[in-house]
């Protein structure tokens, strides 16, 4: 689109007003020079849009760059001699064999004796045992058992054969019921204490009378502003 425009003679248009006044022609040729400026302020703006709409604004591909491929670095595993180192020889210690002997002492002859009977906690047992001082040991035991018999051991022991036991039962072996019984004893009664119930009596304050405080109320002046003086309009 291409705007135009041209005058054989730019000045032509002022002929008219040769033989005006010149205040009657400035009244005149005013507002025709208005009308013109205003024409090449719309002439100049449509020349601007049409310039940026003929030229579109140039779009150009984003680049793109191959990833760089970096070949693996290949190191040779280090290679170290093992060390030889020998393994030190210490002899083996020599401790001397002790030169004492475990003392021995000749047997001690003794003789003793004891014996517990109570019937009421079924308690019937004995022991006896005898040594010379030749270190032979006889001896016998007995022990009442819970079926009603009584168990009877006689022993002897020495150096040589050792501990050799005899074992018999006397009487015949009965049901065990055992008779005792735990006493019963009645359970405590304790009586509960009783305590008097505190009697305080409610302190009494006196209710404070205070006076309601009078501030007085606030008295702002209204400001004052001066009228406005607007310009007298031409």
């Amino acid at each position: 689109m291409v705007f135009g425009w041209s005058n054989p003679n730019p000045i032509s248009f002022l002929h008219p007003y040769k033989s005006l006044s010149p205040t009657t022609k400035k009244a005149q040729l005013l507002p025709n020079f208005q009308q013109i400026n205003m024409k090449i302020i719309v002439l100049a703006a449509l020349v601007a849009i049409v310039a940026s709409q003929g030229y579109p604004k140039p779009q150009y591909p984003k680049p793109q760059y191959p990833k760089p491929q970096y070949p693996t670095p290949a190191y040779p595993a280090p290679a170290y001699p093992a060390p030889a180192y020998k393994a030190p020889a210490y002899p083996a210690p020599a401790y001397p064999s002790p030169s004492y002997k475990t003392p021995e002492y000749a047997p001690m002859p003794y003789n003793f004796n004891w014996a517990v009977k109570d019937d009421p906690s079924y308690n019937d047992y004995a022991h006896q045992e005898t040594a010379d001082d030749k270190g032979y040991v006889t001896g016998s035991y007995r022990t009442l058992l819970p079926d009603g018999r009584t168990q009877i051991v006689d022993y002897k022991a020495d150096d040589y054969t050792g501990y050799v036991a005899d074992v018999k039962y006397d009487g015949e072996a009965k049901e065990y019921k055992p008779a005792y019984k735990p006493a019963g004893y009645p359970s405590p009664a304790y009586p509960s204490p009783a305590y008097p119930s505190p009697a305080y009596s409610a302190p009494k304050y006196p209710s404070p009378a205070y006076s309601a405080p009078k501030y007085p109320s606030p008295a702002y002046p209204s400001p004052a502003y001066p009228s406005p003086k607007y310009p007298t309009k031409y």
